[in-house]
């Protein structure tokens, strides 16, 4: 196959007339020049020039292979153009899974940034409900950086963002708003608006709960710690719930678990040397996980 210079070397010469002006043009010796020209001519199998006395004009086949030069040029100039801006962060497309929990809260301001100082970069996202969904995501090439729970079976690069508070969510006037703070095992009997088996909180609470010597009575289920929240909030039951699930429209009370109960936040990808994996999670890492202004607003005053 021919190489890109030697379609260079034949583009300058035709452009320019003549090998001695196209060498200079191309700051190579003339020489170099015609080994390139005679080398396309052995895998083409004719001449694509027709050498005069003076200066040089295109064959049949040069003639006829020259635009098809020019095309592969400027496509290769366009790959290289297109790869230093990806790599300086202004183009691409970034595949991102994110912990739906953690979309609004962790996520959307730096969505934001990217969007404002990186239009160019095209962003998809992928919602799930489970740290599993996540490393599939990345496994099945879905995905290229995924967002949320530390994962249990992931052993590629893991980057931690920071670490989130698991918080119990109930109505205002719920019994239990009368303690600062709820150990695990007061939730014993207490129904509880638990989270679906395709979301894997729901499991992870269940280890913490047995844990610390207690069992969670499920009342119902959904896949949304959001809207586990908001069912709390409407005298359903009460809810564990990721602090980065919490908004400032939630109309319940909070209260902190005791002792508190935590989780690691992290980025992980199986491409760690790509420069928008590199970029997008050195943003997230950077902005790392605020505490939602809802949860100092609800706490009670002896619990914070």
């Amino acid at each position: 196959m021919p190489t890109l210079r030697a379609l260079e070397c034949l583009v300058a010469v035709l452009d320019a007339g003549s090998i001695t002006e196209a060498a200079a043009r191309l700051h190579l010796s003339q020489p170099a020049l015609s080994h390139q020209i005679g080398t396309l001519e052995r895998e083409l199998g004719t001449p694509v020039l027709e050498r005069l006395p003076r200066g040089v004009r295109p064959t049949a086949t040069g003639r006829a292979v020259v635009a098809d030069a020019r095309a592969a040029l400027a496509a290769a100039d366009r790959v290289v153009r297109t790869g230093r801006a990806v790599a300086a962060g202004g183009e691409g497309a970034l595949r991102i899974a994110c912990a739906e929990s953690m979309t609004a809260g962790l996520l959307a301001p730096v969505l934001r940034a990217w969007h404002r100082h990186r239009p160019g970069v095209l962003i998809t996202l992928t919602e799930t409900t489970s740290a599993d969904a996540l490393v599939a995501a990345l496994e099945t090439g879905e995905a290229d950086v995924a967002v949320g729970p530390r994962p249990s079976r992931w052993t590629g690069r893991t980057d931690v963002i920071g670490r989130e508070e698991i918080v119990l969510a109930l109505a205002a006037d719920h019994p239990l708003t009368r303690r600062a703070a709820v150990p695990m095992a007061g939730l014993a009997g207490v129904p509880v608006v638990h989270y679906h088996p395709d979301n894997g909180l729901g499991g992870w609470l269940d280890e913490e709960a047995a844990r610390r010597g207690t069992t969670l009575t499920a009342v119902m289920r959904t896949k949304q710690a959001a809207t586990a929240a908001q069912l709390a909030a409407a005298g359903l039951g009460v809810a564990l719930v990721p602090t980065t699930a919490l908004t400032r429209t939630f109309a319940g009370a909070l209260r902190r678990l005791k002792p508190a109960l935590h989780r690691d936040v992290v980025t992980f990808t199986a491409t760690p040397s790509d420069s928008l994996v590199r970029r997008f999670s050195a943003d997230v890492t950077h902005r790392g996980i605020a505490v939602p202004g809802v949860l100092l607003d609800k706490l009670s005053p002896g619990s914070r």
